[in-house]
């Protein structure tokens, strides 16, 4: 697959789009942008692109609609993106908890789940004030208690990449062709 411009033809054939799933924090869309350039593959996030339909920030969304009618958005959004050419797609943290979501992604695409720990995700989103979930008189109590209920449900993807604490984006971006790679449904190396 190329692209145009001056990126090279990628050295790998992504047959099924790439949904990343996790929770806040996780690098969702830090490892999506560099995976999706890595793959010369398209990279789209849905969280960006219910702001720009919105024309408001996912806070000012939940703010003034509330958050059951921010999911429905999401989940017409994540189902219009995924549907369209192979890519990388980036969900927010809540979005792999919807039934509706998981068949959507199962039948367009691969979860790839970034399997975060929990003090790293405290340390990579407790100074950010772009969390509406976590504007509780305790966020990290809250950020465990949603950690601990999305577990489970998180460990349905299919495909599963344990996030170091160390690592750069460059070592788990390549960790995460790695471990696609063991599954040529999804992603091949060409040639």
């Amino acid at each position: 697959m190329s692209v145009s411009g001056d990126i090279e033809t990628s050295k790998y054939q992504l047959h099924r789009s790439i949904v990343l799933v996790g929770m806040m924090g996780s690098g969702k869309t830090a490892i999506g942008r560099a995976l999706a350039a890595k793959l010369a593959i398209p990279f789209l996030d849905s969280d960006a692109e219910i702001e720009n339909a919105a024309q408001a920030s996912i806070h000012e969304i939940f703010e003034r609609d509330g958050e059951a009618f921010f999911r429905k958005r999401e989940t017409e959004v994540i189902r219009r993106l995924i549907s369209g050419p192979s890519g990388i797609l980036s969900t927010g943290g809540g979005a792999f908890m919807s039934e509706r979501n998981r068949r959507t992604i199962r039948q367009y695409g691969t979860s790839l789940w970034l399997n975060a720990p929990l003090s790293l995700l405290w340390e990579r989103v407790r100074h950010k004030d772009t969390r509406p979930l976590l504007r509780t008189p305790d966020p990290y109590q809250t950020l465990s208690e949603y950690y601990d209920a999305r577990l489970p449900i998180y460990r349905k993807a299919e495909v599963e990449l344990l996030v170091k604490p160390d690592a750069t984006i460059e070592e788990t971006t390549q960790q995460a062709i790695t471990q696609l790679l063991k599954y040529p449904s999804i992603l091949e190396a060409a040639g």
